[in-house]
């Protein structure tokens, strides 16, 4: 959810009066990003999520996922406000523009590949198991506060990865619960891929423990069949590292991941390499079982009528109007269960920004802020040295101790990645957070730098000076289907799933991270405990992390906050800042916008004009994105 949308929370317990349908919501929403995975199917989910509700009731995690909640039915009424509008409207031009993209994606369709999702079975929990065979039999867990993983025992009773602790020590009583062990993670990790390596030796490590190959050669060269030739793989990971796999095959990355959670644990499944069969089993296929569909489009989809995959032909002339362009070229993908075929290492995908984050106990103060900012901006210097680039923009990111998250940008003069510079200018955006938020209290900081730069030392001449235009983080915004060039000049196929599912990775880190302070509250509560500062890099999910946006901003002359080089994002930003009451005091008093905070008011749009603005906006908008880039949008990233 955009920042503009957030609404200012009081710090207290006090939860208002839900009504049924929003009491509905809300506790399926609790429920998390975990909901589909394997081991599911025979919970009782409702009870599951009662449980949850009433666990975390009276919680600021609580009262935040609550805010949420009511800004998305907000936002659904208007959806559907707007669909009603376009449902009186001539749309047959829509619906042929829609048949003839349909059309065309069906000309370029490929069926010559053989893709394959491993996925390895309850992966820390089965590391653990091989030091303690007897917890294969008992309900178990890895991780404290919150979880990581759960064994199959476990899953039965609604335990899964991203639960709080103490809320699945509520539905499973006689859970073991281990602590992290990355170590061990890791070193068993590299023990599969040795043997993935043989099969593709360009095979993509998606995160610890799951891969996508492309066995088409290696089925050719042997003359075996997919089938084979998987669980020949899966048979060989299973004798040489003591646990198991699953697998899913088919044409291409998408449906070989969804096929891959079919026959968990130790299963596989392939998906017809023809296009009848590649679109029966889309049909039916939950939207929510796409990777890239959360909770919050999962809804909003449903709002509308596109339950299943196969729903989304039905409605395909208002979908870009109603969501975006970005959205209908990936609904449509899914609809005819379209995806990348080519698989490639993850070091050879462009890094698009490097950042560091700590989720902690309830921070404030000028001099501990200072320490925290200082710490964080050390640890970014870490990882660019390590991966050998710098910025020219440089992206602080907070989350209030009232789950609200903010975040404030500045481009440098030059491109950074040095401690001090970093702490430097990234100290006036914090300063300028405390004067908004007087008494500033944080549970999360991080900073990230984005447009990237190379500083390998074959790009510098001998005075240090770039002697060739180092190779930025190109911007495909614009390429909805297509192919880009990398430095190398080599081309790869770009498609509209790869930002939505980088989201969905990104709202699964924000779950986890929000489960641990949900975690500490009750900790807090029950002992009196001190929460450890821990890295995002610590979490389970980080290495598959890569924000696949390099995205451009222009500030808001009236909140001052970053939003998307898009007019039509922009505009609708700047409308809602001019609603606000807020805004219309200052307006009003000859005073200036530029405390206003964007989540100080929730009053309806008044549509108020201060004609002072335009020249400001204009000098701040920047080249003019052109009308056919279509809306950006992650429909289901929660800030």
């Amino acid at each position: 959810m955009s920042p503009e949308n957030l609404v200012a929370q009081e710090d207290n317990n006090a939860s208002p009066v839900l009504t049924d349908q929003e009491h509905e919501t809300l506790k399926y929403h609790l429920l998390g990003p975990s909901l589909t995975k394997a081991g599911q199917d025979s919970v009782d989910q409702q009870k599951v999520s009662e449980i949850i509700y009433n666990a975390s009731k009276g919680s600021k995690f609580f009262n935040n996922e609550e805010v949420k909640d009511k800004q998305l039915s907000l936002k659904i009424d208007r959806i559907l406000e707007r669909k009603k509008q376009l449902e009186k409207l001539d749309l047959t031009s829509d619906l042929r523009r829609a048949d003839e993209y349909i059309a065309e994606l069906e000309l370029n369709r490929d069926l010559s590949q053989i893709v394959v999702h491993i996925d390895c079975d309850a992966f820390y929990a089965a590391v653990e198991e091989l030091d303690q065979p007897e917890l294969k039999h008992v309900p178990m867990a890895v991780g404290k506060g919150v979880l990581t993983t759960c064994n199959y025992h476990a899953r039965k009773f609604g335990c899964r990865s991203g639960m709080a602790g103490f809320v699945a020590m509520k539905l499973c009583p006689n859970l073991i619960c281990l602590p992290l062990n990355f170590d061990k993670y890791t070193a068993k990790a590299k023990e599969v891929r040795a043997i993935l390596e043989q099969y593709d030796p360009r095979f993509e490590s998606a995160s610890i423990d799951e891969a996508y190959l492309n066995i088409t050669k290696y089925c050719h060269d042997r003359q075996m069949t997919p089938e084979d030739a998987v669980a020949q793989l899966r048979q060989e990971v299973a004798l040489k590292t003591q646990i198991t796999v699953s697998a899913g095959i088919a044409v291409n990355a998408k449906i070989a991941k969804i096929a891959s959670n079919k026959n968990k644990p130790n299963g596989q499944f392939r998906v017809p390499s023809d296009r009848t069969n590649i679109i029966e089993f889309m049909r039916d296929l939950p939207t929510r079982k796409v990777n890239g569909v959360g909770r919050v489009f999962e809804r909003e989809l449903g709002a509308i009528g596109v339950k299943t995959c196969g729903d989304i032909y039905s409605q395909r002339a208002y979908l870009p109007k109603l969501f975006g362009d970005k959205a209908f070229q990936f609904l449509i993908n899914c609809y005819l269960g379209l995806g990348r075929t080519e698989i490639r290492p993850a070091e050879e995908y462009e890094r698009k920004s490097v950042g560091t984050e700590s989720t902690f106990h309830d921070l404030q103060g000028k001099e501990a802020l200072r320490e925290k900012l200082r710490s964080t901006a050390e640890e970014l210097e870490k990882d660019l040295l390590r991966t050998q680039v710098k910025g020219r923009t440089l992206v602080l990111k907070v989350k209030l101790h009232t789950y609200e998250v903010y975040t404030r940008q500045v481009v440098p003069p030059k491109a950074i990645f040095q401690a001090n510079d970093l702490y430097n200018y990234s100290l006036p955006m914090l300063a300028k957070l405390e004067k908004e938020f007087p008494g500033l209290k944080l549970r999360l900081m991080g900073l990230r730098v984005t447009h990237l730069v190379s500083t390998k030392a074959m790009n510098l001449d001998f005075f240090g000076k770039w002697g060739k235009r180092p190779t930025e983080s190109k911007d495909t915004s614009d390429t909805l289907r297509g192919t880009v060039k990398d430095a190398d000049g080599s081309e790869w196929e770009v498609w509209p799933e790869e930002e939505f599912e980088a989201a969905a990775t990104r709202e699964r880190e924000d779950a986890m991270a929000e489960m641990a302070i949900l975690s500490q509250e009750h900790l807090d509560e029950e002992n009196g405990g001190e929460m450890n500062s821990t890295r995002e890099s610590e979490t389970p999910f980080q290495e598959s992390v890569e924000d696949s946006l390099n995205e451009k901003f222009w500030d808001c002359p009236i909140c001052t906050l970053p939003q998307r080089a898009d007019d039509k994002i922009f505009n609708e930003h700047i409308d809602h800042c001019l609603s606000k009451q807020t805004i219309k005091e200052l307006v009003k008093d000859g005073g200036t916008a530029e405390n206003a905070t964007p989540e100080s008011s929730s009053k309806p749009k008044v549509g108020i004009r201060d004609p002072n603005l335009s020249s400001n906006l204009k000098r701040r908008q920047g080249p003019q994105v052109s009308s056919g880039s279509g809306k950006r949008r992650r429909p289901f990233f929660q800030c």
